[in-house]
């Protein structure tokens, strides 16, 4: 029996064999998955309808599940306003450095082999898409 409250077995499996360094994405339902994603990511799919669990919640377990490093956004062309999720993401990531990447330089970082675990969520949100990196596990934790 876990006492974490994250129970997902896929999830957990990712993260368990994930390491400082490896790389977590959190997708919104637009997300092309099955082909911007890394090799050696293990896809999770809780797209079960549009908006019915959205990155925010997922964000918020994996949070308080592992140490994240830093963070990358995609954010639309300039000119365009930030996105809500974007603003929404550097709240709850508190002084986590967070790097906004545009569009295809995004699809480029998440295609990349670091990335453990891609986590695909019904968020309908335009621009939703999050990629954290693990950090170190502080001592005595």
């Amino acid at each position: 029996m876990l006492l974490t409250e994250l129970i997902h077995p896929g999830l957990l499996e990712a993260l368990a064999g994930a390491g400082h360094g490896a790389r977590v994405l959190l997708t919104d339902g637009h997300y092309p998955a099955s082909t911007a994603v890394g090799p050696n990511a293990r896809i999770v799919h809780l797209n079960v309808a549009p908006g019915l669990l959205d990155v925010p919640p997922v964000l918020d377990v994996l949070l308080r599940t592992i140490p994240v490093e830093s963070a990358q956004v995609m954010v639309p062309p300039k000119g365009e306003p930030e996105p809500a999720a974007i603003a929404d993401y550097r709240a709850r990531l508190g002084g986590v450095p967070v790097e906004e990447l545009d569009r295809y330089a995004f699809y480029d970082a998440a295609r990349t082999p670091d990335v453990a675990l891609a986590v695909v969520t019904a968020d309908t949100r335009t621009y939703a898409n999050l990629l954290l990196t693990i950090g170190v596990r502080a001592a005595g934790l």
